[in-house]
């Protein structure tokens, strides 16, 4: 069995460690920070944990509605988010986790090596460690050093009253005044956890609708802005923000029209925050591994360039996960199998990585969950398909548990009625995805999951339904 260098721990690289110790390789796991990398540190984990505390606010604060109130001559109950608390619970669950895979790291007999990683042609890595350089050398690499924040010249951030995404999940106190710079998957989960919490939120996106990816159905983002409009969170669409400028202890932001969208007017104004948080992209983590001089290729922006292999352009290195940018899709579960599969090719099995069915979570409220092509992507393509909807409001599951905002998307091939498409915004949207993903991936029908026997009363009833109306052209 190979030797294998893996540089990076977050989902893709600890993945690769453990699938390639467990088939008998002797592998070496680097990694300068803690071992989970963003997903489990600043990421995935941190963020819904944190979400998890704005839901039970939420909740607390709605008690009424499912009849429950206070004691007799209990009065002015009010609940806040104590946010010191809330932070110490998000660290306690990334601690937990973390102590998990260092575990699994000892159990199956990986090194982990704390450092710094220099790369060479000849799958070389030189760590720099607290105790001096080492160099590793071995048969295969594995990249996956994944992404950081990207920082915006016109809005640097002091991580007091500018702050990032990291920033976000270990403020000590709820700000008053909230503008978020970015309307995407991270900016909306944001704005929706910390208008939970209390705070007066802005959203400033630049393009003209919420979540402006080409995998999310339009019908998503219309009906998450006009939840966000419920939950009293502004929304500033085709806007950008120009300037910021700290005044007496407030952020002055300048916004206006966006250079992004066509025939986008308006004149400038000025909105004051107490906290702008900047979520407008992520940038790839290359810096001190000497690609260049190791030979391995990267496009203009420094993203890696990898086949569906995962090998680089450098024969034995492999990259996986973020580092290979958005041209690939940058999610944590995307990047352990392509762990898995570059694990395959390291091992002498030829695999390459299908990417055609990929469900994304988004942790909004309500959730969205979303697999395969969105009716947008599929009229590009020239495909005839017919969509349908079914309203989360018509479930009995639904109305039982008080979750009536979201609906339920199919885009099917109008002729076949082979699904190619599902969009779910609701309660659990994000774990109901699932069984669409499925039948995608096997090329089922809408005849195929409205004659498959969902039980009652569940959410999940709501994709039967959903393909029953596709049946009857309704």
């Amino acid at each position: 069995m190979p030797s294998i260098t893996i540089i990076g721990s977050g989902p893709g690289g600890h993945i690769a460690a453990f699938e390639a110790a467990r088939r008998g390789a002797e592998v070496t796991l680097v990694e300068k920070a803690d071992i989970g990398g963003t997903c489990l540190n600043t990421g995935c984990i941190p963020t819904k944990t944190i979400k998890s505390s704005a839901e039970a606010l939420e909740t607390a604060g709605n008690l009424s509605a499912f009849g429950i109130s206070a004691e007799s001559g209990a009065e002015g109950v009010n609940f806040k988010a104590d946010m010191e608390a809330v932070v110490a619970r998000k660290e306690r669950v990334r601690k937990v986790l973390c102590g998990g895979l260092e575990k699994t790291c000892s159990s199956l007999n990986i090194r982990v090596v704390r450092g710094s990683a220099e790369l060479s042609a000849d799958r070389t890595v030189l760590v720099h460690t607290e105790e001096g350089s080492e160099e590793i050398k071995s048969d295969k690499v594995i990249i996956a050093t994944g992404s950081s924040i990207l920082d915006l010249p016109s809005l640097p951030v002091d991580h007091k009253h500018i702050i990032n995404s990291d920033d976000a999940l270990n403020l000590d106190h709820v700000p008053a005044k909230m503008v978020i710079v970015g309307g995407g998957v991270i900016g909306c989960e944001l704005a929706f956890i910390y208008r939970a919490f209390g705070s007066e939120v802005t959203i400033v996106e630049g393009m003209d609708r919420l979540l402006p990816v080409p995998s999310v159905d339009k019908d998503m983002s219309k009906l998450i802005q006009r939840e966000a409009k419920k939950h009293r969170i502004k929304v500033q669409l085709a806007k950008t923000v120009k300037s910021a400028e700290v005044v007496d202890g407030k952020v002055q932001c300048v916004l206006g029209p966006s250079p992004f969208v066509e025939g986008a007017k308006g004149d400038d104004t000025t909105i004051e925050a107490d906290v702008v948080l900047v979520a407008v992209g992520r940038t790839p983590n290359t810096e001190g591994l000497k690609l260049a001089d190791a030979g391995v290729e990267t496009d203009q922006r420094g993203w890696i360039k990898a086949d569906h292999n995962m090998r680089t352009s450098v024969e034995g290195i492999y990259a996986i996960g973020d580092i290979l940018g958005p041209s690939r899709i940058m999610l944590a579960h995307v990047a352990s199998h392509e762990g898995l599969c570059a694990v395959d090719n390291c091992l002498g099995k030829e695999r390459a990585l299908d990417y055609s069915v990929i469900p994304s979570g988004i942790f909004t409220s309500p959730e969205i969950g979303t697999v395969g092509l969105s009716e947008e992507e599929a009229i590009a393509k020239g495909i005839d398909v017919r969509s349908q909807v079914f309203q989360f409001r018509e479930l009995g599951k639904a109305q039982a548990m008080g979750e009536l905002a979201g609906m339920f998307k199919i885009i099917c091939e109008k002729e076949s009625g082979k699904i190619l498409g599902a969009h779910i915004a609701g309660a659990h949207a994000t774990d109901l995805i699932a069984e669409a993903a499925l039948a995608i991936k096997k090329g089922l029908t809408a005849a195929d999951v409205a004659h498959t026997i969902h039980a009652h009363p569940t959410l999940a009833e709501g994709l039967y339904e959903c393909c029953e109306a596709w049946l009857r052209g309704c």
